[in-house]
Parts: C-alpha cells; structure tokens; sequence
C-alpha cells in the first residue's frame, strides 16, 4: 500500500503507527558539469526531505532503519561505500544515523556489478541484433534477481512496528512486501530539480541520464 505524503491525516496517523512503514525518498544524483543551480536545487531538495521525514516521524513514529541502493559490504562499512558513491543523499543520512537510525545493505557486491556491467554493454552501441538479445536476455535476468533480493532483504530486515528510509531511484521495479505501507515522500524541489535538469539538457542536446532500471 502507498500513501501519498500529503493525504495521511490525523484520524489514519495512529492506524499508520502501527504496522511496518517505509518512506521512500527518490534518489538524485549530482550532475558534473551541470550549473551551480543545479546543486542549489538539489541542496534544497535534501532540506525539504529532512523537512517532510521529520514530519512525518512526529505522526507515525522515528526512523529506525535506512536502506540506500548502490550501498554494499558489511552494514559497519555501509557509511563509508555511501561517501564513495559521492551521491547526495550522504550528509542527510549521516544526519539521520547521529539521530540513532542504522545503515542496512539491501544490496548484493556480485549482482549489482553484474547488472552495472550488462548495462555498460547495452550503452556500447551493438549492431549484432543475437548479439543485442542474449545480453538483455542477461540484463534482464540480473535485473530481476536484484530486485527479488532487495524485496526479500527488505521483508527480513524491517521488523514489526518499525519504521525505515529506502533510498532508491524512482525508476526501481521492485515489488514490496504487501504487509508494509510504503509513503512516498516528494517534496516541491524533486519536481522543479527535474525540470531544471530537462530544461538545461534540451538546450544542450544531451540525452537524460537513466539508472540501469530505466534502460
């Protein structure tokens, strides 16, 4: 079940706190060589998320758990594999860790590689269509199985009553567990930092970047 963050109100708020919840924050990733508004917004971005999961703690209860994709390892070295990513999503969870929240890591080192690698061939301009088709063939293999293990470690990590973070792209095809209410969180800045984004590359001819879900 997903709830849209403006619409739980104070008679669902305590049928919400009980029951296992995600928040889902859509990941955004620094742009290089984008114009400095472009991290301005997505500074903005991370500040109104804080904003709105704090709001959303004090109706249905604190964070106990993060899950952030691209994360992989053992948990004790999850922060670390976070700053390496230079992602910007790090300082707000290194917030939310001093808060007493832990770093899980829903992600498998072998698959995810697997899958980062089957989409690097799919970007290397194949002309040999059998070519083509065995290796979606396997991107799509890898894709599903990555999914199927972050659904799984999802269900076993987040226990009862316990509230958590995924931090993930929107683009994900995961399928949640049917017993935890996932709340979309998406603040006014998610929508204007992906105009901005399209606007500056539409006048630069660029393709958008896509997550290896999206291809």
């Amino acid at each position: 079940m997903t709830e849209e963050l403006g619409r739980i109100e104070k008679p669902l708020a305590d049928d919400f706190r009980r029951g296992r919840k995600l928040f889902f924050i859509p990941l955004v990733f620094r742009e290089s060589e984008m114009p400095a508004e472009v991290n301005d917004k997505i500074k903005l971005y991370w500040e109104q998320v804080e904003a709105q999961v704090a709001s959303l703690e004090a109706r249905l209860g604190e964070v106990n758990k993060i899950f952030h994709e691209l994360v992989t390892g053992e948990a004790s070295e999850a922060l670390e594999s976070l700053k390496q990513l230079e992602v910007s999503s790090y300082h707000f969870v290194q917030k939310r860790l001093e808060k007493g929240a832990k770093l899980q890591v829903i992600e498998d080192r072998e698959l995810l590689t697997e899958l980062m690698d089957w989409s690097r061939c799919l970007s290397a301009g194949l002309q040999n269509r059998k070519v083509l088709t065995r290796i979606l063939e396997f991107y799509d293999q890898a894709v599903k199985a990555r999914n199927e293990l972050i659904s799984k470690k999802l269900n076993e990590m987040l226990g009862e009553n316990e509230t958590a973070l995924l931090l993930m792209s929107e683009g994900h095809q995961v399928q949640f567990p049917q017993d935890i209410t996932v709340i979309y969180v998406s603040p006014p800045a998610l929508d204007q930092l992906k105009r901005l984004i399209r606007d500056i590359q539409s006048k630069s001819g660029e393709r958008p970047q896509e997550t290896p879900e999206q291809k």
